[in-house]
This record gives C-alpha cells, sequence and structure tokens, in this order.
C-alpha cells in the first residue's frame, strides 16, 4: 500500500510541477495570444456541415501545432507521423504516440507534403534507434500549446519538453524528471532514403540536410535546394555516433541509407536541463549555423519566447475584437493565427534564398524578403486579401518574391510550392493576386515586370518542354481558340486534369484582374482584348439548365447533365456551385439568368439543398452573393449560420482543409462584417459583424472602429449602417474607404429589413 501510494505521490508532484512550469510561461502570455488554440483543425472535423461528406479525407483540416512566428521558415511541432507523405500531416490529434519534435515545412491545413524536415527526439535510459522502439506513448493532459511555445510531458522517459522558436531557428528545453541516461537522437527526414548528418561531439555540434524533391509537374524530381540544419547543444556528450535501420556507429557521418540519424548521450540529474538550438536554412549548413547566431546566439528559453510571445501579440493585436462570448474571441485569434503561417519566408537573415526552379544556385534578394509556398487557388481568395489589408508591406514582399520567380525561372509560376513549377491547381491566380495588391496601392515592386509576366501567361504558350514541366496556363491555345476549354482538351499534363469549365470561368477572371492592370498602364489594345475575354464564362453557360456546363468543340454540350454531381469538368464541386463563380461581373451573369430574382431563387436552392460545401474554396463567395439581389438580409442569415455552424472550439472546429490559411481568412472577414468576392474590385460586401466591437489597426496609422447595436439579442440583420456619422447606403465598402479608419456602425434587428 505504501509502495502504491508513494507511486501516487511521485505522479501528483511530476504533475504539479509541469503545472507550474506551464503557468510561469502562460503568465508572460498576453491579452490575446491566450485564445489562440493550435490544436484546432488537427483532427477530423465536428461541424455540422462535413459530417454529409462521404470521402473522410476532405474532413481533414490538416492544421499543425505550429511554434513559430508569424509567415516563419520554419515551423516546430510535436510529430505523431514519421513520413513526408503527400496528405499526411506531422501531428494528427488521434494518433496516440509521439516520434519526435519536427521542424517542419509543412504548408498549414493543405493535402501537399512536407518537405526538407528534421526531427529530434529525446528519450531516456537504453539507447534506441527504431521508431517502434523508441517512440513514446501520450496523453493531450501532458500537452500545452501557444503559437510561441510547445510542451509536453513523457511518462515512459520521465521527461518534459518545451519548444519555442524565431522566424529560422528553434530552441528546445528538455527537463530529467528524474536521474537517468538521456539520448538525442536526430533524423532528416526523407522518405527517398536521401540524406545527410554529421555529429561533432567534441564542439557539442549536430548538422545535416534533407534534400528537396519536386511534386505534381516533375513529381520525384530533385528541387534544387534542401532543408538544411545546425543543432548546436549546451552540454558536453558523453556518447555519440549515428545509425541507419537500427544499425549503430560511433562514426560522425551517414549519408543516403534508410532512416538516417545521429545520436547525442548524457547523463542527466533529476532537474537538470538541456538546451538544444537550431539553426535552418534553405542554402547550407553555414547559413543555418549563421542564422542561429544572428536570431538566438545564446539567448535563454525565456529570451525566445517573450519575443515571439511579443511578435504574436503585436501580430493579433492589429484586431481587436470585443464581445462577452469568449468561444467566439477564441475562435477568431485561432483563425488569425492560422491565416499567418504562410507564405513562407525562405531567405536567410543575409538574403540569400535558393533560385526559383533552381539548380543547388543562390541568390540574395537586395529589399525585403523572399517568400514561397504559395497555396495560389486557395488564398488569392480572402487569405492574401487580408495580408493587404493589415500588412501591405508584407504583401508587396509576397509581389516581388512572385515577379522574382518569374523572371528566374522564364514563366510567372501558377502555384509556386517547394521553391518550383508545380501546376497543382487551376486558374492563373498569380495574376489574380499582383492585380488585388496593385490596385489597393501596393506598388513597390517591379511592376512592368509583373506585367510583361502576367502578359505572358495570358497570350502565349509555352514550348512543350516548359509547358510539361507546369510552366504556363493549362490548356491555354484551346481557351484562346475557343473561348473557352472544351471537352476534347482534356489537360493530360496536369495534376488536376479536365476541368475544362472551371477553367474556363477562371482564367476568365484572370483576365479581367490583367485588364485592370492594362487600363492604368495605357496599354488600350491588351485591356480590349482581356476585357473581352472576361467575358468567356458567358460560353460556358447552357441557358436551358440556367447553368455552367461541359461543351464541345462543336457547340454542342455534355450529356448527361448532374447539376450536383462532381463532374469531370469542374473543379472538386458541381455545376450548381460553380456557377456563381463570376465575381468581377455579376450583372452579367444575372443577366444571362434571367434577372436578379433568379439569382436569388437558385441561391436560395443551393442553400435549400444543402449543396453549400463551405469545406472547399470554390463556393466561398457565394453567401454573400445575396447582395447583389433584392434580398441582401439573407447574405446576413447564411454568413451568420456558416460562422455558428461552421466553425468551433478544439481539434474538429474547421470544416474542412484550412488551405494555407483561406478557410480561417474567411472567417475573420466575415465576422468582422465584410468580404472581398472580388479582390481586384478592391471592394468588401458588407454583412453583419459578429462582435459587439472590434477594432481594425491600419499601418498607416488609421483605425476603424466597428460596433454593433442591437435592438436584441438575436439580433443578426442589419436596418441601418453608419461611418463617421453618416447613414452608409449599398451592400459594400471600398479599401480606401476602410483603411481611412473612423467609426462603422451596425444597427441590427431581428427581422430583415426587406422580407
Amino acid at each position: 500500500m505504501a509502495k502504491k501510494y508513494s507511486s501516487v505521490y511521485k505522479k501528483y508532484l511530476f504533475l504539479v510541477f509541469a503545472i507550474l512550469n506551464f503557468s510561469s510561461v502562460y503568465a508572460q502570455q498576453s491579452a490575446l495570444i491566450k485564445y489562440v488554440q493550435p490544436f484546432s483543425g488537427t483532427s477530423a472535423s465536428t461541424t455540422m456541415a462535413s459530417q454529409h461528406i462521404e470521402d473522410k479525407t476532405e474532413r481533414l483540416a490538416n492544421t499543425i501545432p505550429a511554434v513559430a512566428p508569424p509567415f516563419s521558415m520554419t515551423q516546430w511541432t510535436p510529430q505523431t507521423q514519421l513520413t513526408e507523405t503527400k496528405c499526411l500531416a506531422p501531428y494528427y490529434y488521434n494518433n496516440k504516440k509521439i516520434y519526435g519534435f519536427r521542424a517542419s515545412h509543412w504548408i498549414s491545413g493543405s493535402c501537399t507534403q512536407d518537405y526538407g524536415s528534421f526531427t529530434i527526439m529525446p528519450i531516456s535510459g537504453k539507447l534506441k534507434t527504431i521508431s517502434t522502439d523508441y517512440a513514446e506513448d501520450y496523453v493531450h493532459e501532458n500537452e500545452a500549446a501557444t503559437p510561441s511555445y510547445y510542451r509536453l510531458n513523457f511518462n515512459r522517459y520521465k521527461l518534459q519538453i518545451e519548444l519555442s522558436s524565431t522566424l529560422r531557428c528553434g530552441v528546445m528545453r528538455i527537463t530529467a524528471m528524474k536521474t537517468d541516461s538521456i539520448y538525442l537522437l536526430v533524423s532528416p527526414n526523407s522518405d527517398e532514403n536521401k540524406g545527410y548528418i554529421h555529429i561533432d561531439k567534441a564542439k557539442g555540434e549536430i548538422s545535416g540536410y534533407n534534400p528537396v524533391h519536386r511534386i505534381y509537374q516533375g513529381w520525384g524530381e530533385a528541387a534544387g535546394f534542401s532543408g538544411y540544419f545546425f543543432i548546436r547543444i549546451k552540454k558536453v556528450f558523453n556518447t555519440g555516433g549515428v545509425y541507419s535501420e537500427g544499425n549503430v556507429s560511433e562514426n560522425h557521418t551517414i549519408s543516403n541509407q534508410k532512416n538516417i540519424g545521429a545520436f547525442a548521450g548524457f547523463k542527466l540529474q533529476k532537474g537538470e536541463q538541456i538546451l538544444i538550438y537550431s539553426g535552418t536554412s534553405f542554402t547550407s549548413i553555414d547559413a543555418a549555423k549563421r542564422n542561429l547566431e544572428s536570431e538566438i546566439k545564446n539567448d535563454t528559453f525565456e529570451t525566445v519566447l517573450a519575443k515571439t510571445n511579443a511578435v504574436w501579440e503585436k501580430s493579433l493585436s492589429q484586431i481587436k475584437v470585443s464581445d462577452l462570448n469568449e468561444k467566439k474571441k477564441k475562435i477568431f485569434y485561432t483563425a488569425l493565427y492560422h491565416a499567418q503561417q504562410h507564405p513562407r519566408l525562405f531567405n536567410d537573415a543575409d538574403g540569400s534564398y535558393p533560385q526559383f526552379a533552381g539548380n543547388y544556385q543562390s541568390k540574395k534578394i537586395s529589399k525585403g524578403n523572399y517568400y514561397d509556398d504559395f497555396s495560389m487557388w486557395d488564398i488569392y481568395r480572402a487569405q492574401l486579401p487580408l495580408i493587404e489589408l493589415l500588412k501591405p508591406d508584407l504583401a508587396n514582399s509576397f509581389a516581388n518574391s512572385l515577379v522574382l520567380k518569374g523572371q528566374q525561372g522564364g514563366w510567372l509560376p501558377i502555384f509556386p510550392c517547394w521553391n518550383s513549377y508545380t501546376a497543382a491547381m487551376i486558374g492563373d491566380h498569380a495574376t489574380a493576386f499582383l492585380a488585388s495588391a496593385y490596385n489597393k496601392g501596393i506598388r513597390d515592386f517591379d511592376v512592368k515586370e509583373a506585367y510583361r509576366l502576367m502578359r505572358q501567361n495570358a497570350f502565349q504558350m509555352p514550348d512543350s518542354a516548359d509547358y510539361l514541366n507546369g510552366k504556363g496556363r493549362r490548356g491555354i491555345n484551346s481557351y484562346l481558340k475557343y473561348g473557352y476549354i472544351p471537352m476534347e482538351d482534356s489537360i493530360p499534363n496536369a495534376f488536376h486534369k479536365k476541368e475544362q469549365v472551371s477553367r474556363t470561368l477562371e482564367y476568365a477572371y484572370d483576365d479581367y484582374a490583367l485588364a485592370t492592370i492594362a487600363k492604368d498602364l495605357g496599354k488600350k489594345d491588351d485591356y480590349n482584348q482581356l476585357i473581352k475575354r472576361s467575358l468567356n464564362y458567358k460560353n460556358i453557360f447552357d441557358p436551358q439548365v440556367g447553368m455552367v456546363r461541359g461543351k464541345f468543340k462543336n457547340g454542342n454540350w455534355y450529356k448527361p447533365f448532374y447539376p450536383d454531381h462532381r463532374e469531370p469538368y469542374i473543379t472538386e464541386g458541381t455545376p450548381r456551385q460553380y456557377t456563381f463563380y463570376v465575381p468581377h461581373d455579376m450583372p452579367g451573369l444575372i443577366k444571362l439568368m434571367g434577372g436578379s430574382k433568379n439569382l436569388e431563387n437558385e441561391l436560395d436552392s443551393l442553400f435549400d439543398k444543402k449543396e453549400y460545401w463551405h469545406g472547399n474554396e470554390p463556393g466561398h463567395q457565394i453567401p454573400f452573393l445575396y447582395n447583389y439581389t433584392a434580398s441582401p438580409w439573407k447574405t446576413q442569415m447564411q454568413v451568420n449560420r456558416i460562422l455558428n455552424e461552421e466553425y468551433d472550439e478544439g481539434k474538429g472546429g474547421l470544416s474542412g482543409n484550412d488551405d494555407a490559411g483561406q478557410m480561417s481568412a474567411w472567417y475573420v472577414f466575415a465576422s468582422l462584417g465584410f468580404y472581398p468576392v472580388d479582390p481586384v474590385s478592391g471592394n468588401y460586401q458588407l454583412t453583419s459583424p459578429s462582435f459587439k466591437q472590434s477594432t481594425i489597426s491600419f499601418n498607416n496609422g488609421n483605425k476603424l472602429n466597428i460596433r454593433t447595436i442591437k435592438s436584441s439579442n438575436n439580433s443578426i440583420y442589419i436596418s441601418k449602417i453608419t461611418l463617421n456619422g453618416k447613414t452608409f447606403s449599398g451592400t459594400y465598402i471600398s479599401h480606401n474607404d476602410l483603411i481611412k479608419g473612423g467609426e462603422m456602425v451596425f444597427y441590427l434587428t431581428e427581422k430583415p429589413k426587406n422580407k
């Protein structure tokens, strides 16, 4: 009995120590960072609409509890999956084992793959180097996370592990809860049996790299750079060596074998700690070391944590929401956190970065920073517009990075990830983003070069080698010849094949986007051609069914027609859903549909049939389209419902892939009361805000205070809006009016104004 009591008492003390430790760290957190829930989206969705989705993979938000400043080079995350395989995030909440702590380049909320990562796994007792032997069972009660801090207690190994990080570097603190031998296992995570690792016992250093390989176009080929790391451990090694497939050696170096790694051994007394400093880079091991010296050097764990806390607090506090509903504040700030993961910082502290689509060549940026991992089909809709609104200088760096990619690779990339061409999705939305930024006055990049590259994509077909490599618009010759992409063109050289109707619709939008710049630059011929092409959506609208539909070269429609089924000519959706994708010409679409009342009826039908699917991007603008009818109150009703049903607290709180923050950015905009249906126009469609009050601080020094005055607790419908004391009419507000600041008041009632 006494022995049992002693065991329980020890566990109690262990738990108390952990709680006190975390409480001390958490006390450093400021007013807003405490609302962020990093585990949100790390499990299958539990939201209402997601339960109707048959394909369970589409219910995974695929976020990770990332520890890193906003838009950093490397995110640190606990690792419950060993692989860098496509569509498997490094961390899933429901997995039962931890395999270490990964320096990750996973695209948050995506179905892509990690790359160039490495993992550190601390263990105690005997040395084990096979993952099934050293993996630790863990429980979430021993786990805690914020955007700048992660902690986990290992029950079996009696170790406490804590993480914090800077833009390019990480720091891990290990505390021994009993006297024992401790081993650190460091693994480059190559699925290709490639990579290199070196251990220097005398200096207490471990370094290496994990070569990056392309996916989509050029799948499996070398991407022309690696994920490099440099680790410095502030304790003398008792022992050290390398291993592969469980075979241990006291050699200093190992490379290009399966499951390679290095180990370092120590003897720790109970309560003793080890600090592990890690630098990362995409150019070299030496650069990773220099990044570490630049960003952390010998800072204490508390110093690194305090600095990263401050960075997050400053960023989150650009939008301050006030409401009695604490749950909504948690969802909001978690969304704002997820919307600030990507694009990824790619250059070293000295400005060096791997050349885009290069062959292990480096460039140096002279101004700003260089970024990659643009999940462009997703983020041009709301995530990048959110950055344009809050951080225009950062948006300018994004724009400049895209221009540099185009110059270095010869063509403006469609979906630049892994610092390579991919042609992963459809559309040409680097053009949409550049036009959106340009039209909002974000122009501190080479506009002339940007226009040349955008125009090349819009008017030219690459040669066969470049096209196969992922350059240029897919199906551009067909699009230019017919004014749409006919069913005969199956788009074989793309990850997403066919999808001809969706491509036509999205190219029409991109043509409109480029036309706005052509007009401003005085390029009249280009403007006239592009603005005409922006109406190409009409060529695949069948008036007999009132929807878009597959079409052959001879003008015949594809049969049979299933409006609510996934069809081969539609991207990740149905004809009914994609019919509403004409954000740049809603008056034209309304005319095709037979008037605004018919548009309203079709929107009603979509929602009544429960065909609106919020878990994917093609329909994100749809709830706001009632603003183009006589019943804008239905926008307010549907947006309010989606905010309440499709976002929640906890691990299942997102209804589908977050896709580099797009799903989260939708929540941020919609809950504030406005959304960029057409980002290029610079206009935001209005809806009723979710919060009693919110204040947006713009980088021009202005602030916009948004207040809601409700006639009752159940009021969600707009009866009146005032802007700076004057009645505001209309269903949208411009970007320029927003950033002037002031006060916007929404008066809400229980009953719609025009019902």
